[in-house]
């Protein structure tokens, strides 16, 4: 796998995470957050609770897929993605409207709220 290809799936795993983590067990949120939040490596996960390398892997690739099942059934991260594009393209329009200034500034300072809140 690219070095491109690994941060993608890190970005993706942990907005998944974010969007997921509480119906997440324990132990998957725990390695997932060692893993990719704070960059250990298997062997360090498996050292640090005295298991194999294999089994950390195991339990990074389950909660992975449960992460990517979740998103199947509720779609909460592909719906953030759309809001963002839709968000970033009235953002656009505003600008670029005829609209005075200070209504351009009122209707920004929503869509900053509106993005704050994701």
């Amino acid at each position: 796998m690219s070095q491109e290809n690994r941060l993608e799936k890190t970005n993706r795993i942990n907005l998944l995470f974010d969007f997921y983590e509480l119906l997440l067990t324990e132990k998957q949120q725990t390695f997932l957050k060692y893993y990719f939040h704070d960059d250990f490596s298997l062997g360090e996960i498996a050292a640090e609770f005295e298991i194999s390398r294999q089994a950390v892997y195991e339990h990074i690739k389950r909660a992975e897929q449960v992460l990517e099942q979740y998103e199947e059934k509720l779609g909460l991260l592909k719906k953030y993605e759309r809001r963002v594009q839709e968000l970033e393209k009235l953002r656009e329009l505003v600008n670029a409207s005829a609209i005075a200034q200070d209504r351009k500034t009122d209707i920004n300072d929503i869509v900053d709220q509106l993005e704050a809140w994701e």
